[in-house]
C-alpha cells in the first residue's frame, strides 16, 4: 500500500460519503417498496460495511435494525469465504445465525472494485408475512421458531448477476403475500444503488486512499466513544425492570437485569443474570438484544459520534444464550425486538446515579395491534400493523418534556405514522378518532410525551387480530421526583354489544365488520418534583387542553382564578411552597 498522508478534511469527506449513500438507498426504499410497513412506517435499515464486515455507515430509520446487519455481514463472509463474486445477492432472516427477528429480512450485496472484494451494502426491512403458522408474523402461541416463520439462513438469490430463480421460488412458495416479492427486488435495487456509489468514490480517490482513511475513521470515532465512557465514573451499577406474560402462561414475569462494569475507557454491559428462557415466544436474541444495548446507550452520549465500527469497538456485551434476552435454538423469539424497552429501562435506572442529566424518565412501552384479512373492496389480502395507535411519548430528561407520540424506545422517531387517507385505502378500516391523550404525560418539573388514543371501525368481517407488546399491568416510571403515565389498553367493541379487553399477547380471531377498535398507548414519565414546573408552561398545556385543571391543581400544584384561565401567581406560590415544605 502507497504512503498515504491521513488528510483531515477528506477523512471528514469520507464519513459524509457513507452517511449520503446511506441516505440515498433509503429513500430508494421509501419511493419503491409497497407495504406501509415500509414505504410509509420506514420500518427498515440502510448500511455500508468494508470487506470484513465492519460497519462504515447507516441510516437508522428504526434502530434497533440498525445493530443488526454488520453481525449478519460477518457470518455471510464466513459462510461463503472466497465464494463471493461481483453480482451476488445473498439474503437472511435466520434469528440463530445472527438475525434479529424472523420478519426482518435482510439483503446484501457485495462490492467490487475489479476483482478485488472492497465493501457491502444492505438493506433490512420488515417484511408484510414471513409464512409460519400466522399471517403477519406474530404468532403469540408460538414455543418454537417453524411456528413462528420460513428460516432463511445466508443464500444467494443472485450469483455473478443471474436470478437464482429455484431458490427464489422455493424461498416465496412459503410466503403468502406476493408484495414480500416486490419489496424484496426494492430492497435488492437498493443495495445495488449502495454498490453503484461506494464503487464510484473509491474510484474517485482510490483504494489505498480508502483503506488507509477508513481505518483512520475508525480509530478517530473509537477514540470518541472512549472519551464519553471516561465521563461516567468507574463502577459496576445494577438495575432491572420486569416482561409480563410469555403469552401462554397468565402471571408470568420475566426479570431484565443489567451489570454494568465501568472501567476508564471500557464498558461492559452483564445481562447474565436476567430470567432463564420462556416456553412462549416472548424471547430476544443475542443481535436484538446488543442492538437495544447500543441504540439506549448512544441516547446517553455526544450525538455527533459518527456511527461505524470505531464506536462499538469499547462496548462490551455478556447476554449468555439461554436467557431471555438470547433465547437457545430452536426456541421462539418473534417478540425479541420488544424487549428494547425492558433493556432500555434496566440501563437507564443503572446509570442514573451516575448520569442523572443524561438518562429519561421511563418511555410507553410497546402494545401493538397487527390486522391481517381480506379486504372487501380489492379481494385481496392485506396485513397492516397499526403504527399509528402504538406510538406513546417519551420519558422527560434533565431541561427537556419528553416527545408526544414518539413510539417505543427501539424505534426511537424513525417509526413514522401511516397517512390517514393510505390507510383506509390500504385496509377496510376507518379512522374514527387519532388524538393525544389529556393527561397522559407523566407529571414532573420536565413532563413525559404525550401518549394518544385511536379509534377504528374495523371493515370486512373475519379479520384477524394479533395483539403483542406490554405496558398494560405496570406504568411506566418517573425520576427524581416525576410519575409515570397511564397504562396502555386495546378494547374491541363489537356489533352486538359486547367488548373483550385484549391481553398483551393475544390472537383473536372472526372480528366481525364494524366492530369498533379503541386503543390508547400511554405517554412518557415525568423527571423532577412536578410542582417545580414553570407555571406559566403548565398553563399553556392547560390552554391547549394537553392537561385539565385537576392535574394542574393537584399535581402540578397550579391555582386559577375563579372559573377562568387566568392564573393566580399569589396562590400558586402560596401552594407550591406548602408543598416543598410538605416534603
Amino acid at each position: 500500500m502507497a504512503d498515504i498522508r491521513i488528510d483531515t478534511i477528506l477523512l471528514s469527506i469520507f464519513e459524509r460519503a457513507f452517511k449520503s449513500i446511506t441516505d440515498e438507498m433509503s429513500i430508494s426504499l421509501t419511493k419503491t417498496t409497497r407495504s406501509p410497513i415500509l414505504c410509509e412506517a420506514k420500518d427498515f435499515v440502510t448500511g455500508l460495511y468494508d470487506a470484513d464486515g465492519n460497519m462504515l455507515e447507516q441510516t437508522e430509520n428504526l434502530p434497533i435494525l440498525s445493530f443488526s446487519l454488520g453481525p449478519v455481514c460477518k457470518v455471510i463472509i464466513q459462510q461463503y469465504g472466497d465464494q463471493i463474486f461481483p453480482g451476488d445477492v445473498i439474503i437472511h432472516n435466520d434469528v440463530f445465525s445472527m438475525g434479529n427477528q424472523n420478519n426482518d429480512v435482510a439483503i446484501f450485496k457485495p462490492i467490487f472494485t475489479g476483482d478485488k472484494l472492497m465493501g457491502w451494502s444492505a438493506a433490512k426491512g420488515h417484511q408484510a408475512d414471513i409464512g409460519g403458522a400466522v399471517q403477519g408474523g406474530y404468532n403469540p402461541n408460538a414455543t418454537e421458531v417453524w411456528q413462528e416463520a420460513l428460516r432463511i439462513p445466508a443464500v444467494k438469490i443472485y450469483e455473478k448477476g443471474e436470478l437464482r430463480k429455484d431458490v427464489w421460488d422455493l424461498i416465496f412458495a412459503n410466503i403468502r403475500l406476493s408484495i414480500v416479492q416486490e419489496d424484496i427486488k426494492a430492497q435488492v435495487g437498493a443495495c445495488s444503488l449502495g454498490e453503484r456509489r461506494l464503487i464510484n468514490f473509491i474510484s474517485k480517490y482510490g483504494v489505498d486512499c480508502f483503506e488507509v482513511h477508513k481505518k483512520e475513521l475508525f480509530s478517530r470515532t473509537e477514540r470518541m466513544m472512549k472519551a464519553e465512557i471516561t465521563s461516567v465514573p468507574n463502577g459496576t451499577y445494577e438495575g432491572s425492570s420486569k416482561v409480563y406474560f410469555d403469552g401462554r402462561h397468565p402471571g408470568s414475569e420475566f426479570i431484565v437485569k443489567s451489570r454494568i462494569i465501568v472501567n476508564d475507557e471500557d464498558i461492559v454491559f452483564d445481562f447474565s443474570q436476567s430470567s432463564p428462557q420462556t416456553n412462549g415466544f416472548v424471547n430476544g436474541t443475542f443481535t436484538s438484544s446488543c442492538s437495544a444495548i447500543t441504540l439506549t446507550f448512544l441516547q446517553m452520549v455526544n450525538p455527533n459520534i459518527p456511527h461505524n465500527e470505531g464506536m462499538l469497538k469499547p462496548l462490551t456485551y455478556l447476554v449468555p444464550e439461554g436467557t431471555i434476552l438470547n433465547a437457545s435454538y430452536p426456541k421462539a423469539t418473534t417478540f425479541g425486538n420488544h424487549l428494547c424497552p425492558q433493556i432500555a429501562d434496566s440501563i437507564f435506572k443503572a446509570l442514573g446515579p451516575a448520569m442523572p442529566k443524561r438518562v429519561t424518565a421511563g418511555w410507553n412501552h410497546l402494545l401493538c395491534s397487527l390486522f391481517t384479512g381480506k379486504h372487501p373492496a380489492k379481494g385481496g389480502k392485506y396485513v397492516d400493523i397499526c403504527f399509528m395507535g402504538l406510538k406513546g411519548g417519551s420519558g422527560a430528561l434533565y431541561e427537556d418534556d419528553g416527545y408526544d407520540h414518539i413510539g417505543m424506545i427501539d424505534a426511537s422517531g424513525g417509526l413514522l405514522d401511516q397517512d390517514y387517507e393510505m390507510y383506509e385505502q390500504q385496509t377496510p378500516h376507518r379512522i374514527i378518532r387519532h388524538e393525544y391523550v389529556k393527561d397522559s404525560g407523566g407529571v414532573g418539573k420536565w413532563r413525559g410525551g404525550l401518549g394518544v388514543e385511536t379509534i377504528i371501525k374495523l371493515g370486512g368481517d373475519n379479520t384477524t387480530m394479533v395483539v403483542f407488546g406490554d405496558g398494560d399491568v405496570e406504568e411506566n416510571y418517573g425520576l427524581f421526583g416525576g410519575k409515570g403515565s397511564v397504562l396502555n389498553s386495546i378494547e374491541l367493541m363489537y356489533p352486538d354489544g359486547n367488548t373483550y379487553k385484549a391481553l398483551s399477547k393475544d390472537l383473536i380471531e372472526e372480528i366481525p365488520e364494524n366492530t369498533i377498535y379503541r386503543q390508547i398507548a400511554g405517554g412518557g414519565g415525568g423527571y423532577g418534583a412536578p410542582h417545580e414546573r414553570d407555571a406559566e408552561v403548565v398553563r399553556d398545556d392547560v390552554l391547549n387542553e394537553v392537561v385539565s385543571k385537576d392535574q394542574a391543581f393537584n399535581e402540578y400544584k397550579l391555582v386559577f382564578k375563579d372559573d377562568s384561565l387566568d392564573l393566580d401567581l399569589a396562590k400558586t406560590t402560596q401552594l407550591r411552597n406548602r408543598t416543598k415544605t410538605d416534603q
